[in-house]
């Protein structure tokens, strides 16, 4: 999201966990999932019903969009606002999109009230995440660079100060590199780069776009 002029990185699913929380002998079984559609979501929520047919309920959440534009959530007979709505601020609060998040309940017996059905299903929901591999999506350009062998110690010393890793080197007459800048940061990065090889540097950035970070995973 645009904030201040900026343009706010979002986190994604590397790759979905799945957590366990019992609360007066009920399971909570929460499984997470990456999806990009609201028919992958439909269709995970599926295959988590099929998975568990014997369960009472599968409570979800879903949210879509690099701005989390499209949000849903069910209760899946629960009473209203106790399951689906608690898992839903989970996702909200952890800034992951696209991704759906099931919880799935095994009645144990013992009613648990609408409070204590709040506290197992966000308490589910954060086993869940805390399972998962998490990564980041920055917003910014492809760069490519095209110097001589005397610029490029420099170059690669100006991206290591902001650690921004180079993806792809081709040496030959000249010396091509590509990395990932961040939105904000080309500017500056720009003008430093023509200063440090008296201009004797080519540039060339793809259009704004979101990318991985590197070292976004957690």
């Amino acid at each position: 999201m645009e904030s201040g002029g900026r343009i706010e990185p979002y986190k994604i699913i590397e790759y979905g966990g799945v957590g366990e929380i019992e609360e007066k002998k009920s399971r909570f079984i929460a499984q997470v999932q990456a999806v990009s559609t609201e028919e992958e979501a439909q269709a995970f929520i599926e295959l988590v019903r099929k998975r568990y047919w014997d369960a009472r309920h599968h409570c979800y959440a879903y949210i879509l969009g690099e701005q989390g534009q499209i949000m849903r959530f069910s209760d899946d007979g629960e009473p209203s606002g106790t399951a689906g709505r608690p898992i839903l601020e989970v996702l909200t609060g952890s800034g992951i999109r696209n991704l759906v998040l099931v919880v799935t309940r095994y009645f144990g017996g013992t009613l648990l009230g609408t409070g204590g059905l709040v506290r197992a299903y966000t308490q589910a929901a954060q086993a869940g995440i805390d399972a998962s591999t998490v990564g980041t999506m920055c917003y910014g350009y492809t760069l490519t660079v095209e110097t001589d062998y005397n610029g490029i110690g420099k170059i690669q010393y100006l991206l290591g100060q902001r650690g921004i890793p180079i993806e792809d080197a081709v040496y030959a007459g000249q010396v091509s590199i590509t990395c990932k800048v961040p939105f904000e940061e080309k500017e500056k990065l720009w003008r430093e780069i023509t200063e440090a090889t008296a201009g004797r540097a080519q540039m060339a950035v793809s259009d704004p776009m979101y990318y991985k970070s590197a070292g976004g995973t957690s």
